[in-house]
């Protein structure tokens, strides 16, 4: 996703707005001052633009983000040694391993995912992640062969021990986590809620594409974003309008991997530890939370397109895929067309 270059709703085949939208949510700040700042984070980078009470000054504005982007980089990623995941990974079978609540409540989540999808959504696919060479690992050299990405399933998402209660984990013995495909909308709705704490109710923040709204631009306008069209797809140009929602959007395109002239998606499905088949491009999901959207769009990625669509339709998610033949969306899409 991308800011646009004008807000004027021209230009685009489709145009989204949330249904039944609060009136409390699209009441402009009175003398706010608009900005836009942007720095790095998790590999990617960080945009916002908001309009702020006057006594609120960027540097403290950009503190409370990166503070809470520094702690889930601290939990959650496989590419820092001593990070709450790692530690987790390489632990001894039998250990048990105090979480903190972040992480827990991202684990919680992808399991919730996990067990809706019957495991197209998956948290433990680390192994078959480095395998691929998208976790810490380097990357291969040659295609791994199908037994060898097999031998990386042997456990699952149901393998997982965490005790909600005081927020622990016990290590099984070699189960690997891989949060990427939901942590960094997590990240973002962690820095929203920093902004929140400190007074501002009026923003859109984006980390690599995954973006969410809350409250309305200083005219009032909803925070405009467009979609990225898959190369080479003649996918129809949409603009959405976020208030008080999120969009993320998984595409086969991104963070690709290659040896001996054979490129392979980073999208892993489950049951295998194969890559997906390049015939869904990408897939883009609006949910009030960026973290669910961000699982749902990988979630619903490996799906398919015959069964993806009748998940989002039963549990009424707004989702729209694009697929090297069509661009299908969810009923709850469409209802967001104006």
């Amino acid at each position: 996703m991308h800011l646009p270059a004008d807000t004027d709703g021209g230009e685009v085949e489709e145009l989204l707005l949330p249904p039944n939208l609060d009136p409390d949510r699209v009441r402009p700040l009175q003398n706010g001052r608009t900005l836009t700042l942007s720095g790095e984070t998790m590999g990617t980078g960080w945009n916002l633009s908001a309009v702020v009470p006057p006594e609120i000054d960027d540097t403290q504005i950009v503190q409370a983000l990166e503070q809470r982007f520094a702690m889930v980089i601290a939990q959650m990623s496989q590419w820092e040694p001593e990070s709450e995941i790692s530690r987790f990974n390489r632990a001894a079978p039998g250990t048990t391993l105090p979480l903190s609540r972040p992480f827990a409540h991202v684990l919680d989540c992808a399991l919730v995912l996990a067990q809706v999808s019957d495991g197209a959504f998956d948290p433990t696919l680390g192994a078959a992640s480095d395998l691929w060479g998208f976790g810490a690992a380097p990357a291969p050299a040659a295609m791994p062969g199908r037994e060898t990405a097999k031998a990386t399933r042997k456990l699952n998402w149901r393998d997982v021990a965490l005790s909600h209660n005081d927020c622990t984990l016990v290590q099984p013995g070699g189960l690997q986590l891989d949060l990427s495909a939901i942590a960094k909308g997590f990240a973002v709705d962690f820095g929203i809620d920093a902004l929140e704490q400190i007074g501002v109710r009026h923003a859109l923040l984006e980390i690599g594409g995954e973006l969410r709204g809350i409250g309305v631009q200083a005219d009032g306008q909803p925070w405009w974003v467009d979609l990225d069209i898959p190369p080479d797809s003649d996918a129809p140009t949409a603009r959405i309008g976020l208030c008080g929602w999120a969009i993320a959007t998984s595409g086969n395109y991104r963070r690709r991997r290659e040896a001996n002239a054979r490129s392979w998606s980073h999208s892993l499905d489950p049951q295998t530890g194969l890559p997906v088949a390049d015939d869904v491009l990408a897939v883009s999901v609006l949910h009030t939370g960026c973290m669910q959207a961000d699982g749902l769009a990988t979630l619903l990625l490996i799906l398919g397109p015959e069964r993806a669509m009748h998940f989002a339709d039963t549990h009424g998610i707004p989702a729209r895929m694009v697929t090297d033949k069509a661009t299908i969306a969810s009923r709850a899409w469409k209802a967001w067309l104006h």
